[in-house]
């Protein structure tokens, strides 16, 4: 199950309780906001309230490991036209989900600071063509349950 089919679930369950999120959250021990993002698909719960949200709403077990799953955030957005950032959208168009995943692989379920953060761009000399050397360093930020 993925996480749109498991949002369907969860919103057609809720519906049929005449439930509100509040109330949810409130029978699960999470915070309403962040509870709701989790049943959007925006955040993983820990196997303990994944487990509590299926019994409220009378959900199967594969609801509760789609809960679990680390999410993957995105919206819609504009492509940009300026070659320099188009590239840098092109970048994460083609290796950000393999960024995502060798990140989760390493350190779980989180993000990588865009506030505790460096970044360093520098030229590299080469025979076949001077190269751009850009590194960047942040804090990882563990996703937390409130």
């Amino acid at each position: 199950m993925n996480k749109i089919e498991m949002t369907e679930a969860v919103m057609v369950a809720k519906s049929a309780t005449g439930m509100g999120w509040e109330a949810l959250a409130e029978q699960v021990g999470l915070a309403p906001v962040f509870l709701t993002s989790a049943c959007l698909g925006m955040n993983s719960l820990k196997p303990e309230y994944a487990d509590k949200v299926c019994a409220v709403l009378g959900l199967p077990g594969e609801v509760s490991l789609a809960l679990q799953a680390f999410p993957h955030k995105s919206w819609e957005k504009s492509v940009p036209t300026d070659p320099v950032i188009y590239r840098w959208y092109e970048i994460v168009g083609v290796y950000g989900e393999t960024i995502k995943e060798l990140i989760h692989e390493k350190f779980g379920d989180g993000i990588m600071s865009a506030i505790d953060f460096s970044m360093h761009i520098d030229k590299e000399k080469n025979p076949a063509g001077d190269r751009v050397k850009v590194t960047m360093s942040g804090k990882f930020l563990p996703y937390k349950s409130w």
